[in-house]
């Protein structure tokens, strides 16, 4: 069984590329606090220390003192950034149906998530409730991290209009990337999606009410692909990770 994963920012005055085995790491605050009296973790259990950006300790624990988790370091191992940036971009949605969505995507894979105020979007992102919504997906985003045993946590961008959207379509077009549109009309499915050997991949997943007409041409004129999921219709809490799925195997990341 692997070993649980515990984060530690990349931007704490001590990064993780600064270690080396048979060094201490003490792991403390709120992730030592559940390692350490949460979980009751003990001496000569295994945990790994991720920082978020692609740097992973293996460790043991040594010895526990309340919120403080003093850690032997085994092995340090770097994840290299990936080639293709697989991006998510996900209506917003009622009934946590978005945060679902990227729950599932982070655990199979996914690199970012850009939350997106679609025209059929129920729920609307404003003022307050624009930060405190956004600073949700990027907790259930850490937590998915965690649970996946990933050492890289998906960036969680800022929530786009439709327009604005388009504009970063014809960005990723115009740097050699692809934009895919999943589309239950869609004459080509995602397996036949040309991908890059190196830039972004943006899949757009479309509110309950599906992406209105208006939106498909925009984003087709920006040139977005439209691409298809198979025989039947997914919902907007699926369709991302599925795709994400998809995408991860054709890339080779699950070989």
């Amino acid at each position: 069984m692997s070993a649980p994963v515990f984060l530690a920012e990349a931007s704490t005055a001590h990064p993780l590329s600064g270690y080396a085995a048979g060094s201490v790491y003490v792991l403390d605050g709120a992730e030592g606090r559940h390692a350490g009296v949460v979980q009751r973790r003990g001496p000569g259990e295994r945990i790994d220390v991720v920082d978020g950006a692609g740097v992973r300790l293996r460790t043991v624990v040594e010895s526990v003192a309340g919120a403080e988790v003093h850690l032997r370091v085994e092995e340090v191992d770097v994840e290299p950034a990936p080639a293709v940036v697989v991006t998510l971009v996900q209506a917003l949605a009622k009934g946590d149906r978005d945060e679902m969505a990227i729950e599932a995507a982070t655990e199979v894979g996914v690199d970012a998530i850009i939350p997106w105020q679609a025209e059929r979007s129920v729920v609307v992102w404003r003022g307050d409730r624009a930060a405190k919504s956004r600073a949700r997906w990027v907790s259930t985003v850490r937590a998915a991290t965690k649970q996946a045993r990933r050492c890289r946590i998906p960036d969680v961008e800022l929530p786009l209009s439709t327009k604005q959207l388009a504009a970063r379509t014809r960005s990723v077009v115009a740097a050699g990337g692809t934009v895919a549109v999943l589309h239950e009309e869609a004459k080509t499915g995602l397996a036949a999606v040309a991908l890059p050997e190196a830039g972004e991949v943006l899949l757009v997943v479309g509110p309950e009410g599906g992406i209105s007409e208006a939106e498909v041409a925009l984003l087709i004129d920006a040139g977005a692909v439209l691409a298809r999921l198979g025989p039947h219709v997914l919902r907007t809490s699926t369709a991302g990770p599925v795709a994400t799925a998809l995408l991860s195997d054709r890339l080779g990341r699950w070989t």
